[in-house]
């Protein structure tokens, strides 16, 4: 059963992480993101207090990237960013791993690169990037594992900044390996309502998505 307008629009972290973003930008994503009753904006850490100040009073939520795009901080730098954009008001944080620590199987290393990030966020939801599009089969299953152990409380495909995006085959797959209940957000070249619904159906239940009006209005449209 795909989802109504409004269960889709809570699916969605409405999203705003280019370099060259501005304040003008951010404030059109805020009042987007209360128009259309989304879950949450991404935003880079520069926007997370005026983002905050913006939504506070409103269900949506602003949801900050850590060591963002390439992961390759250092994690007590992960860790420091992650308490102060949590002290500006984020309430989930989206980290990049270590991507080269998981493909040299440094499992230890990545294990502890993401469970600094989730003791620094306090108790709020810290999803973990893995960039799939540079993974083996052997390392996005690996990579799902070790963001289980270390305490994570989603997956995520991708940054949007890498050689590619979400796939539907990554979906399923994560989805496979972290069972029905965990968080698995798909991000990066969902631009359509049927991209949109295809990674749901593979078992996305969080989508980061720049283009998430013009994907509501596709929807409603439709209706």
């Amino acid at each position: 059963m795909p989802p109504t307008k409004e269960e889709l629009a809570r699916m969605i972290d409405h999203s705003l992480l280019r370099p060259q973003s501005t304040r003008v930008e951010l404030k059109k994503l805020c009042g987007e993101a209360l128009q259309y009753g989304f879950k949450a904006v991404c935003v880079n850490p520069v926007h997370a207090a005026e983002a905050f100040s913006i939504l506070e009073g409103s269900e949506v939520i602003v949801c900050s990237v850590i060591g963002f795009p390439f992961g390759t901080h250092p994690p007590q730098i992960k860790a420091a960013e992650t308490r102060e954009v949590i002290r500006l008001g984020a309430q989930e944080i989206d980290m990049v791993i270590q991507v080269g620590a998981l493909k040299e199987g440094r499992n230890s290393e990545v294990v502890e690169d993401i469970r600094v990030v989730v003791e620094a966020a306090s108790g709020f939801p810290v999803k973990v990037i893995l960039e799939t599009c540079y993974l083996t089969e052997e390392e996005k299953i690996r990579g799902c594992k070790l963001a289980m152990e270390a305490g994570a409380s989603f997956v995520k495909t991708s940054t949007g900044f890498g050689s590619a995006g979400a796939t539907v085959e990554d979906v399923r797959l994560m989805r496979k390996v972290t069972g029905k209940d965990f968080g698995l957000k798909a991000a990066g070249g969902i631009r359509t309502l049927e991209d949109a619904l295809k990674m749901i159906e593979a078992g996305a239940n969080r989508l980061g998505l720049s283009g998430s009006v013009a994907i509501i209005r596709e929807m409603e449209k439709g209706n």
